[in-house]
């Protein structure tokens, strides 16, 4: 049964998606930024493809080494402290982008390769949080609340960014603006942010025994069984859904990072509004990701397709 509140009560575990949503679109708007001040800074520095390959790749090396990890930190030590020590970090090190910028190439490169690891452990904690904070049936809500944040993040990230580049602080204020933005959630969270339920002093006793009883029913900290990665790892549905998603993030990150230089460099576009037209298919991606949610269950429900039909 949904839990009914006074209208006066907010939801604690709202307050919780809700910080965990700005999260991720600070997260995604910090990593994407440079895609739009690496073409203002391959012009100042005289960059070719290679090394500005080798700066937008960067990240992704970092990001690689904690994104497993990041679960498993946030079960141990607690979704709140993880979420909050990786936001400070990768808020450090995309304040120190321009500054290591103008040291030396090496240098930015490992601070990229340093933000990388900050924001690793996002998602993964994320999804820990959530899984503490809701109960299975508003789980597939929150976690779906979560990933459309993703494209939000993109969406408003490279037109700002070519609104900071721009101006008459350069493609430095860029990073300056994300990095204090993303400083002041940080503080924010560290005050409203809580890994577990009960820790959270101002929750009622509705919501606390809704999340809780709703949990115990389906599952028990004591029943827990061992994973059997062997297997998994041996069935062919298992490796058809890696290879897809190798496959499509392969795709998707190579026009993340090289739109706007493709925009600029062959489309000739002013170089002042490459920033709109690189957001245009991750707004179109919002609008089309809601809509097919719909598509899909009126596919199921009404017209009778089978689920495996409709997901292929």
């Amino acid at each position: 049964m949904t839990l009914i509140l006074a209208s006066w009560y907010t939801p604690k575990r709202i307050i919780i998606i809700i910080l965990c949503v700005f999260a991720v679109v600070l997260a995604y708007a910090d990593r994407l930024n440079i895609a739009i001040a690496i073409v203002y800074m391959a012009k100042e520095f005289n960059w070719n493809h290679i090394t500005q390959g080798y700066v937008l790749s960067s990240f992704y090396i970092g990001y690689l080494t904690t994104q497993v990890i990041g679960g498993a930190l946030a079960d141990k030590f607690g979704g709140k402290r993880i979420l909050g020590i990786a936001a400070a970090t990768w808020t450090l090190f995309t304040l120190l982008t321009p500054i290591s910028a103008r040291v030396n190439i090496y240098c930015l490169i490992l601070c990229r390769i340093c933000l990388g690891i900050g924001e690793g452990v996002t998602l993964p904690c994320i999804v820990s949080l959530i899984t503490k904070w809701f109960p299975p049936k508003e789980r597939s809500r929150a976690v779906s609340t979560m990933y459309v944040s993703i494209f939000i993040g993109l969406t408003i990230a490279m037109p700002i960014s070519n609104i900071l580049a721009s101006s008459q602080f350069g493609w430095e204020s860029i990073f300056w603006v994300f990095a204090i933005v993303t400083f002041i959630w940080t503080v924010i969270w560290y005050f409203y942010g809580k890994s577990y339920p009960r820790d959270y002093s101002g929750i009622s006793k509705e919501e606390l025994d809704w999340i809780l009883e709703s949990k115990s029913s389906s599952y028990s900290e004591d029943n827990k069984q061992k994973i059997p990665w062997k297997l998994i790892f041996s069935r062919r549905e298992v490796w058809a859904m890696l290879l897809g998603h190798f496959f499509n993030s392969w795709g998707f990150y190579i026009l993340l990072n090289w739109l706007p230089i493709f925009y600029y460099e062959h489309f000739h576009v002013d170089i002042n509004l490459i920033g709109y037209y690189a957001a245009l298919p991750y707004l179109l991606y919002i609008i089309m990701g809601l809509i097919s949610g719909y598509i899909s269950d009126y596919a199921i429900y009404q017209l009778k397709i089978r689920v495996l039909t409709v997901r292929r």
